[in-house]
């Protein structure tokens, strides 16, 4: 193990102590506060130190609880939405264990608002530790301390791919020092082995035999091996055994999202819609006056899309174009010519290859339709689209007929699940990525969907989704 990580392994101990010590006097003082004594007075007298008497031990047993729970395993690609959910299952554990002794050694002190408060804190505090840790740690990366000796074998795409990743992001904590065509034992004599911390085996039709020998010699320098996942390991990363007439059975499943995962995930873009809906009212009522007295009626375009198992469904946005420039069946011989107009500028003007397109300069677009779109608020009537259960809050984007016409068939994947408000693609690009890179997002979301995914992006978006950017 490096030195840097183990020092980073070593101080979050402390700071996550620090940060529950925190919490905790946080809850005292806020007990005490005036708002908290108006809600129910105060009827336990307490000094700050007969708290820490009580709340340290209790500390120590909440700190027990988080290295059961694995927060301090040693894992440098542990990503955040991993830690966000052990923080909070941790915390709740601690909290349990808080009322458990409460309730056995009968405290005197009115200590429910303490421990609920000492818990919200401690969830929050915690976690922003957890940032400034991971903020140091990008920042000694970056000034190229501690990195971890990453030598890459194989010869393809995903090999260069992902050495223009790891030289472009030295952040993630590797430095490719090198790379080899095939595994050989006198290319490999050519690196000080000392040096090599990790070999990573980008081949995926390397025999059998050439793998297990290279595995031997990670094993015999104490160098950590990695491989790409061949095509089928890839799609069986959601995998299910059923026994059928008595013989096991693998089935690969295209997505996590299934069963109660589908009604938690509904649930939640039922009652996040209607908030947002509420909380966005004024500026759609806004926006619908202008458009209303810019170019009149109607004030929300109606676009057909690809929803979930193929199903066409009507997305909601304000229109940003002229009345005759409004695409679709539902506009009459008008609709028909805006589209055979559209297809001409998508020749001449779009700046995306493959099915799905963009056009560049559209003149089409009014002069508050071009505000609107630059400030993503033409797309707020789509919460809508949410609550009717068209779409949900994040998945991947829908597109119309005739884009998805002009799918690959694994992009076909995308349509196995409601699609979103927001996305992966959404908030690492959006629509300046290629059609591939938007394709390859959204697979990855389908086959990793949990709803620690769905919070990151969710979270992420209000920071893409108004950001000023080109209008389309």
């Amino acid at each position: 193990m490096k030195r840097t990580q183990m020092f980073f392994m070593v101080v979050q101990l402390p700071l996550d102590f620090f940060m529950l010590l925190l919490a905790a006097i946080c809850a005292y003082y806020l007990r005490f506060s005036d708002w908290a004594i108006g809600l129910k007075p105060v009827l336990f007298q307490m000094s700050v130190g007969q708290f820490l008497d009580i709340i340290l031990p209790i500390i120590f047993v909440w700190m027990f609880v988080f290295i059961l729970s694995g927060l301090y395993s040693i894992d440098p690609n542990r990503k955040l939405g991993s830690d966000v959910i052990r923080i909070f299952i941790a915390n709740l554990a601690g909290l349990a264990i808080v009322a458990t002794f409460l309730m056995f050694t009968q405290q005197l002190f009115d200590s429910r608002f303490i421990a609920a408060a000492a818990w919200v804190f401690a969830v929050v505090y915690v976690f922003l530790g957890r940032l400034v840790i991971r903020g140091l740690k990008s920042l000694v990366y970056r000034a190229g301390i501690g990195l971890r000796n990453v030598l890459i074998i194989g010869d393809n795409d995903l090999t260069h791919q992902l050495k223009q990743e790891l030289d472009k992001r030295p952040e993630l904590g590797y430095k490719v020092i090198g790379t080899l065509p095939s595994f050989s034992l006198t290319d490999l004599k050519k690196y000080e082995t000392e040096l090599i911390d990790e070999i990573v085996l980008s081949a995926p039709h390397a025999s059998q035999k050439q793998t297990l020998s290279l595995l031997d010699y990670c094993n015999q320098h104490q160098i950590t091996f990695k491989y790409f996942a061949d095509l089928f390991s890839t799609y069986a990363t959601n995998i299910a055994v059923a026994p059928i007439a008595g013989v096991p059975i693998v089935e690969i499943k295209k997505t996590r999202l299934e069963g109660w995962w589908m009604v938690l995930k509904r649930i939640f873009d039922l009652i996040g819609s209607l908030i947002l809906m509420v909380v966005t009212s004024p500026i759609m009522l806004l926006t619908a006056l202008i458009i209303f007295f810019e170019t009149g009626g109607p004030i929300i375009y109606k676009n057909e899309r690809i929803g979930h198992s193929g199903r066409k469904f009507y997305l909601y946005k304000f229109r940003s174009m002229y009345q005759q420039d409004c695409t679709g069946e539902q506009y009459g011989e008008s609709g028909k010519k805006a589209l055979e107009k559209e297809a001409e500028l998508i020749k001449k003007q779009s700046s995306r290859k493959g099915p799905i397109y963009k056009v560049e300069n559209d003149p089409r677009i009014t002069p508050f339709g071009r505000f609107i779109r630059r400030w993503s608020i033409d797309e707020l009537p789509q919460f809508l689209n949410v609550f009717i259960g068209d779409m949900s809050m994040v998945g991947p984007r829908p597109h119309q007929p005739r884009e998805v016409k002009g799918y690959t068939t694994g992009h076909m994947k995308v349509l196995s699940i409601p699609p979103g408000v927001t996305g992966l693609a959404q908030i690492s690009g959006r629509s300046d990525l290629s059609y591939d890179e938007e394709a390859n997002l959204d697979i990855f979301y389908i086959e990793n969907w949990s709803l620690a995914l769905d919070a990151i992006v969710f979270i992420k978006t209000p920071f893409i989704l108004f950001k000023k950017r080109k209008a389309e």
